[in-house]
């Protein structure tokens, strides 16, 4: 099934390639998306053994990531069919054959063991991504797409030298040289300190630029503001829980290599704290609704980076976060896209009174405006609440009591934006343009809106389950 799991997306993507048709060709997508979906309930149930040789193997980490990604890539998918038609201007071949070679990557990388093979998945997810965020080919779109590569590329080939410094600490220590996360972690205290700290800050670099953790974010802001709503989310919700599941493998590490544990949980709750603030001065007032969004997955990726470094009680709190980010920036994504194509502008000036205009997508804006936030009822208010007060149980009070004022200040900072794009009348001289709300685009992001409510007063107790594995097998030590 896992294998299954990772070659479909492939084979969908070489049927995207062969359809003529640019009406037809976005049907693809969710005819791979339901039986990846499906694959992916099959294997939280029924979990294969791991590969002859240990490479490849679903554990309860990734299990969590990949629940999430396919539950998202399903929903876009959905949600592809009825946004490219209105965008029947342009091919939209590469368009679906890049989401599904990315899905394939990103589901390559929730079960990769060896963080090698886990480094060549991330590095496909960077590189099938690109050519998407050039989807509106105009000038904006094109530095947006160079500046990703750019950073990210730069990114990852630094957790590629942490990688390669990983395995030299093994023969420092005498031992066979391995990539695999199963002996690393049996050995990891008799590992070279020196090398084994400096593996650390490269792959926390690395990988903390590909999950776009401040001050490594500055290519967020381009891309999630030109690339389509769709791949905004994928972006958002896909790839950035993939580096996150890359910064897991390496906390992992460090907890049980003992001494250097410290150090990360030091470098991981100061990165989170930094963008947290960072993302509090720059949502305030922003001009642009979607780069306010790209601010707003700074500060998310930043709640995860403070829960990691807390340690014990948020570990829980930071996988049901990463689950609650994913789905609730997906409404948001989405939404604002349908906003977008109605105005014909991102521009916060331009775009007041959506509400008139079109009353389901800034419905759902507004909701998830609410959600994201961490209001009650819905489920990051479950998740960031878990993760503050065990702040305050362990006695961090400075770190919790910061947590609290970053929160309240980009509340603050979102509702300046959000409200008035909402709310009173569009302005006379807006542009008018043929998009209407309609079902495939306004279902997908309303289904995702409705999970994030129930996860909010009603967590399944399969799920329950499965978060307490993943916490429990980032507190274990071999």
């Amino acid at each position: 099934m896992l294998t299954a799991a990772v070659l479909l997306p492939l084979a969908g993507a070489l049927a995207a390639w062969i359809v003529p048709d640019n009406r037809l060709r976005p049907l693809v997508l969710p005819a791979v998306a339901v039986p990846h979906f499906l694959l992916t309930l099959a294997l939280m149930v029924w979990t294969p053994p791991p590969s002859p040789q240990g490479w490849i193997f679903l554990d309860p980490l990734g299990k969590i990531v990949l629940l999430c990604i396919s539950t998202l890539f399903l929903v876009c998918a959905v949600y592809a069919v009825g946004y490219l038609a209105y965008r029947r201007d342009r091919s939209n071949r590469v368009l679906c054959m890049g989401l599904l070679a990315c899905l394939s990557a990103m589901t390559l990388v929730t079960a990769s063991q060896h963080l090698g093979l886990l480094w060549v998945a991330v590095e496909t997810t960077t590189v099938t991504m690109a050519p998407l965020i050039y989807f509106n080919r105009n000038a904006r779109s094109i530095e947006a797409t160079w500046k990703y590569l750019l950073i990210c590329s730069v990114g990852i080939a630094l957790a590629l030298l942490g990688l390669f410094f990983l395995a030299y600490a093994t023969l420092v220590a005498h031992r066979d040289a391995t990539l695999l996360l199963g002996p690393i972690l049996a050995s990891a205290r008799e590992l070279n300190p020196g090398w084994l700290h400096a593996s650390f800050i490269f792959m926390l670099v690395g990988f903390g630029s590909k999950m776009g953790i401040a001050p490594l974010h500055s290519w967020k802001p381009d891309a999630y503001g030109e690339a389509p709503g769709l791949v905004g989310a994928l972006l958002a919700g896909g790839l950035v829980n993939c580096a996150f599941l890359a910064i897991l493998r390496v906390y992992q590490i460090s907890l049980a290599s003992g001494g250097e544990y410290l150090f990360f949980q030091k470098a991981l709750l100061t990165m989170g704290l930094i963008s947290m603030g960072l993302a509090a001065v720059f949502m305030a007032r922003q001009a642009d609704f979607k780069r306010m969004l790209a601010y707003s997955s700074v500060e998310h990726v930043g709640i995860l980076a403070v829960a990691l470094g807390l340690g014990k009680g948020a570990l829980f709190g930071a996988l049901f976060h990463l689950l609650n980010n994913g789905l609730t920036k997906g409404v948001l994504f989405l939404s604002s896209g349908n906003i977008h194509r109605s105005f014909n502008s991102k521009s916060t000036e331009v775009v007041r009174g959506a509400l008139a205009r079109l009353p389901w997508s800034a419905g759902l804006f507004l909701a998830g405006f609410i959600a994201i936030t961490g209001s009650p009822p819905f489920s990051p208010f479950v998740s960031e609440f878990s993760i503050v007060s065990s702040a305050f149980v362990e006695g961090r009070y400075l770190v919790g009591g910061l947590f609290l004022f970053f929160l309240a200040v980009i509340f603050i900072g979102m509702a300046l934006t959000v409200l008035p794009l909402v709310m009173g009348e569009p302005p006379a001289d807006a542009e008018r343009t043929d998009y209407r709300d309609r079902l495939l685009t306004v279902g997908p992001p309303l289904a995702l809106l409705g999970m994030i409510l129930m996860l909010g007063v009603w967590l399944p107790e399969p799920l329950l389950r499965l978060l307490g594995e993943g916490a429990a097998l980032l507190e274990a030590t071999p």
